[in-house]
């Protein structure tokens, strides 16, 4: 390097260094800290990138990071990942609990107030640093890093249990290709010379009993783990494997997968609504579904479970959605985005739940015409042995042909006549409103009455094949979501290899994953359903509200989007992200811990003797593990916090990626050329325009005093200051 550089002759100066990285790069122009640029390449005031300080045309190509071959697959990877199993089997049954139609208002409500926004804000952040979940927030406020990192330990505590879904799923899709199917009817067993149905399933269901006993082979507490199911431990290897194949190759193979997995559910929905409202009792079911309970409204429980399902419906706080629009060019517009994958999610849980009630409506008309026909039969027993009188029975009515309404008529008459002895005769009324009112939802709604529906239906295997490719699909969209949300973070911060790291997180997950294929496996699934995500989830989506909407500010935030989108967002965003979401937010923590706090702390247990659940007090080492799952995915937020705060390890804020070294590389190498070209023109460097913006100060979170570092590689604790990071070469 020639000497007379300006680069040598600091080198050589025998002054006291006090620029940071950022600022020795830029020749001693340091930045104003409030007018700084989330985008790192804006002048103060400016509203178009600075070029000169790009040394790439395309920076998004500089830094090397894959990206997505089109925006479609970008939004089906978004949408796979939000569209899931809940929007199958747990927003029809929040629907049915929860007034019916009556239950859209408030979801609609709160998915404008808290669910868009908040998804916004993940699609802008994760596009704008082009980080994973981790990246982000140690760049967003080196103080709340913890962000990411319990992001991370919540997407793999959900993806360990999910994937064993996927294995169930997998398994019932395999036994479809039969006829019958397996679960039409109850088997039997030989007693003596006789053959007699065994007695579990019938006290409960053929669907009911391949479940609980062909299925799960489930024992009956917690305690009791009953060592390792073979038949789920192979399904969850072969789940594991569909899904390592899925996200090995990185964005570039999970795109391609997405195209079949996001799409294919759409065709079996579409396909299960035209069958369903074929078929007898759909309407009814449909009819009851969108009946409005408005009374329902006014219920505090009702609004609570409305926030949790849009929080959980758009996958907010796992890093997913971070994870996967960091990929994304900087000049994408993620606000279309946003609205686009909202207005999707929304629109398939209105479609799931017109399939789920219109096949649950045919299954009620079943059932109902089941409960007539055993009860006449307990009528005819009756009059045979004059318990009751012939006169009793309207002389229009006909046994051999009894209808809903003429059982009714004489169940009418016989309750009245025999008002005093009728308990005991042990006669339903068989109501269709109250098979429609029977609520199912997760594992019951899947693998018991959905799949007891479909033995009624016509070519019932070639349905039942299709509903649970559909949930492998749907299941396999959100595991690629939830393993890039691991992935992605720990790719940039470690250099390693994406294929190995994603066989070995496989691998490990697979491992740890046996603990929920045990015999007592479907108790531990339902323990980290209920404890490992909802509440350590609220807690990560409020800090990061809090760091982008107060640490870092939302008009600077705003002023960022509208460089990023060439257009300024709406106001709306503004106030919800200031003051509506975090209110919101607040109040649903403080809901989520009176819920957990008053209601017990239990699991249905299946009972072989009985047919049926019952439940069960978790015992005391089960709910130390189920507390304590909250525990480990909150701990690294106060951890990060405390050892950063005190300065006990460095926050990585002035660490230059090898993409940055070569921008910085190419600029000292252009400022020498200028120099030797200006020594030779016989001018002096000083004299020469400076190809840097002018001279701005660096000033701190006041205002007021100019910021430099004392030690080269210190680094401030304030928000988006790591000016020298990849990051901001925008």
């Amino acid at each position: 390097m020639p000497k007379n550089t300006k680069v040598t002759q600091r080198e050589h100066s025998n002054e006291p260094v006090t620029e940071s990285v950022a600022d020795l790069l830029s020749l001693e122009h340091p930045m104003d800290y409030k007018s700084s640029q989330m985008s790192m390449g804006l002048s103060p005031g400016s509203t178009a990138p600075v070029k000169a300080l790009i040394p790439s045309p395309d920076p998004d190509a500089e830094d090397g990071r894959p990206a997505w071959n089109n925006k479609l697959e970008y939004i089906l990877a978004q949408v796979g990942f939000s569209v899931g199993l809940g929007n199958v089997w747990r927003f029809p049954y929040l629907c049915q609990k929860n007034g019916g139609g009556a239950y859209l208002v408030p979801y609609f409500i709160l998915l404008l107030l808290i669910g868009i926004p908040l998804f916004f804000l993940e699609l802008a952040v994760g596009q704008r640093i082009r980080r994973g979940s981790i990246g982000v927030w140690n760049y967003v406020y080196p103080e709340l890093g913890g962000i990411g990192v319990s992001s991370l330990m919540v997407c793999g505590f959900v993806g360990l249990y999910y994937n064993v879904i996927i294995g169930w799923s997998i398994f019932y899709f395999v036994q479809s290709f039969q006829y019958p199917l397996p679960w039409a009817e109850c088997p039997f067993e030989r007693n003596g010379s006789q053959a007699i149905m065994v007695p579990e399933c019938e006290k409960s269901s053929a669907t009911t009993y391949f479940w609980y006993r062909q299925t799960l082979n489930i024992t009956s507490s917690i305690d009791d783990t009953g060592g390792l199911n073979w038949k789920m431990t192979l399904s969850l290897l072969v789940a594991w494997i569909l899904v390592c194949l899925a996200v090995i190759k990185g964005i570039q193979s999970s795109g391609k997968v997405m195209y079949f997995s996001s799409l294919f559910p759409y065709v079996v929905l579409f396909c299960f609504l035209v069958r369903g409202l074929m078929l007898k009792g759909a309407v009814d079911g449909i009819a009851h579904m969108f009946t409005p309970k408005l009374e329902k409204m006014l219920e505090p429980q009702v609004w609570r479970e409305a926030a949790t399902q849009v929080f959980f419906a758009l996958g907010l706080g796992f890093g997913g959605v971070i994870a996967f629009s960091s990929y994304n060019k900087r000049d994408n517009n993620c606000h279309f985005d946003a609205a686009l994958v909202s207005t999707i999610n929304f629109v398939t849980s209105i479609l799931a739940t017109l399939v789920v009630f219109a096949v649950l409506g045919f299954k009620a008309n079943i059932m109902n015409e089941k409960c007539v026909v055993d009860n006449a039969e307990k009528i005819l027993g009756f009059l045979s042995t004059g318990v009751l009188s012939k006169d009793l029975i309207p002389p229009h009515v006909n046994f051999s042909h009894l209808s809903t309404q003429d059982y009714t008529e004489m169940y009418g008459v016989i309750k009245t006549v025999k008002e005093d002895s009728f308990n005991q005769m042990g006669l339903d009324a068989c109501l269709l409103e109250d098979e429609l009112n029977k609520a199912v939802q997760g594992t019951g709604l899947a693998f018991i009455a959905f799949t007891e529906a479909m033995t009624h239906f016509p070519a019932s295997p070639f349905w039942s094949v299709m509903f649970f490719f559909m949930l492998i699909n749907l299941g396999l969209g959100s595991m690629i979501g939830t393993m890039t949300g691991i992935t992605t973070p720990i790719l940039d911060a470690f250099k390693i290899r994406k294929e190995i790291l994603c066989v070995g997180c496989c691998i490990i997950a697979f491992l740890l994953g046996l603990l929920f294929v045990q015999r007592s496996g479907n108790y531990f699934v339902a323990m980290f359903d209920d404890y490992s995500a909802g509440l350590p989830l609220t807690v990560v989506v409020i800090l990061e509200n809090i760091s982008v909407a107060w640490i870092y500010g939302t008009k600077r935030f705003m002023q960022d989007l509208e460089d990023m989108l060439g257009f300024r967002p709406y106001s709306f965003y503004y106030y919800m992200w200031r003051y509506v979401s975090p209110a919101i937010l607040v109040v649903l923590i403080i809901a989520t811990v009176i819920e957990m706090a008053i209601s017990p702390a239990g699991y249905n247990a299946w009972v072989e003797a009985e047919g049926a659940e019952r439940f069960h007090s978790y015992p005391p080492w089960a709910l130390g593990m189920a507390y304590s799952l909250i525990v480990v995915a909150m701990l690294p937020l106060p951890i990060v916090f405390i050892v950063r705060h005190f300065n006990l390890i460095s926050d990585g804020s002035n660490k230059l990626s090898v993409s940055y070294r070569k921008g910085m590389m190419k600029d000292i190498s252009n400022l020498e050329e200028q120099d030797e070209q200006r020594f030779i023109l016989g001018k002096n460097p000083s004299e020469a325009p400076s190809p840097m913006p002018a001279h701005r100060p660096y000033l701190g979170p006041g205002g007021t005093q100019e910021m430099t570092n004392t030690n080269y590689g210190t680094s401030t604790k304030t928000g988006y200051q790591n000016i020298g990071s990849p990051e901001s070469e925008l």
